[in-house]
């Protein structure tokens, strides 16, 4: 319930009293341009998951479906909605509030870019000693697993291409080799910061991603994934309060805990990281046009991404080849790369999105470790360029633990745990911020 709790708040910020509210005051002008803000923040969001994801779960729940049965048209509507429910406007709210509050307090009330400031109307000078610290320290260790989590993933998915390309084994040693050579390029990109490297290489793979979702709508079955777009995209908006309350509490099973659950744990655990890093490049930009471009267009580009591949993977089991089920059931990592190989040059497609894939993990790691440097160092924006190393090194680390430990299973409990906190805070958050956005407008009404 929290994540609707969330959303909810976020579409009464974005059409309130508020929403021409500008993040840095009245003549504060946007520091990066609009591709560049929604590039990066789509990239330090959930770009190498979605990549993972974008066949794979809609097979799986068409496959195996929470409910009705499966295999059926109606297992491939409900699959794409469910799937929506989980990339779509639910987790980019987290995301939203999180920013929105960090951006306020720092860029608005002039405290520092950093998690614990998100409660200052309610707890005050007190953040600066235990309390403070606690939060910082919580935010620091949910980043870390949720990094983690989103960099295990991405690995299997890479390891998955290498196979199919080189015959390299799929197993935890290659991945932790995999991981250990790419964190040593997302180290030299952190060392760059923010306007050179991540800036460079979130355009570099937004452009990647878009072109192969345009190959894939071209060479594809394009009528049906339009038709299929259009009706499953207006299914989604009409169950929306339906599906996100849904709790299989009638049905005494626990699809949920393995999908839905360790989805929100997801979306909170990396709360703190993506959403300090959406504030630090949101500077300059209104409350509206914030809420516009961290949750709808985001959640339209995911539904669209997650469209295209669904759609295109359902049309070659249901009217095709079929044997996509089978490999993904088999190994989930591989599921994007079966279906290329029903497409013209499936050799360099599939090069093209391992590639692609390196590039969202360097950008998802660098973007990790430049937001963990700002939180460990006080909101300090320049701090020693060691310590970005450090902790780029550090989450290749964690990641490796994770996968080499306990592969899937592992990188799961590590959200569950750490998100749980995260959503407790954001939670008392939107009580806080409302209380400060109601003071700040009161303040700019009387200086009138």
């Amino acid at each position: 319930m929290a994540v609707n709790v969330i959303l909810l708040f976020c579409i009464y910020l974005g059409f309130s009293r508020f929403k021409n509210i500008r993040l840095g005051g009245p003549d504060c002008n946007p520091e990066f341009s609009t591709w560049a803000w929604l590039s990066m923040l789509f990239n330090a969001g959930i770009g190498l998951v979605l990549m993972f994801y974008s066949v794979a779960e809609p097979i799986m729940h068409y496959s195996n479906p929470p409910y009705g049965e499966a295999g059926t048209l109606l297992a491939a509507k409900n699959a794409l909605n469910i799937s929506y429910l989980h990339w779509g406007f639910h987790g980019w709210a987290i995301y939203a509030l999180m920013g929105l509050s960090i951006a306020f307090f720092c860029y608005n009330r002039g405290l520092p870019l950093g998690i614990r400031w998100v409660l200052y109307p309610l707890l005050g000078d007190r953040l600066k000693g235990p309390i403070g610290h606690f939060i910082d320290i919580m935010a620091v260790v949910a980043t870390m697993f949720g990094i983690a989590t989103t960099l295990g993933l991405g690995i299997q998915h890479i390891n998955s291409g290498m196979h199919y390309l080189f015959g390299i084994g799929e197993n935890a040693n290659v991945q932790v080799i995999l991981i250990a050579i790419i964190t040593l390029f997302a180290t030299a990109s952190v060392v760059s910061g923010l306007h050179k490297g991540i800036k460079m290489l979130s355009k570099i793979a937004s452009v990647m991603a878009i072109m192969l979702m345009v190959f894939i709508l071209i060479v594809g079955p394009t009528l049906f994934i339009l038709g299929s777009t259009v009706q499953s995209t207006g299914y989604y908006l009409q169950n929306l309060i339906g599906t996100g309350t849904w709790m299989e509490v009638y049905r005494g099973t626990h699809w949920m805990d393995s999908w839905t659950f360790f989805y929100w744990a997801w979306w909170f655990a990396w709360a703190p990281f993506v959403g300090l890093f959406i504030a630090r490049i949101s500077k300059g930009r209104t409350i509206k046009e914030f809420m516009l471009g961290v949750v709808l267009i985001p959640s339209a580009v995911s539904i669209a991404w997650i469209s295209i591949f669904g759609s295109t993977a359902f049309h070659i089991e249901l009217f095709g080849q079929g044997g996509i089920t089978e490999v993904v059931n088999e190994n989930i990592a591989t599921a994007l790369f079966s279906l290329l190989e029903h497409f013209p040059t499936p050799l360099f497609s599939i090069f093209f999105v391992v590639i692609a894939g390196v590039i969202f993990f360097v950008t998802s790691s660098d973007s990790g470790s430049l937001i963990i440097d700002f939180i460990t160092s006080g909101g300090r924006e320049k701090t020693d360029v060691r310590l970005r190393i450090f902790w780029a090194l550090i989450e290749g680390v964690v990641a490796a633990t994770l996968v080499f430990g306990g592969g899937l299973i592992a990188l799961q409990t590590g959200s569950l745990v750490t998100g749980l906190p995260v959503c407790i805070l954001m939670l008392i958050m939107c009580y806080s911020i409302l209380k400060a956005l109601r003071k700040y407008q009161a303040d700019s009404e009387t200086d009138k």
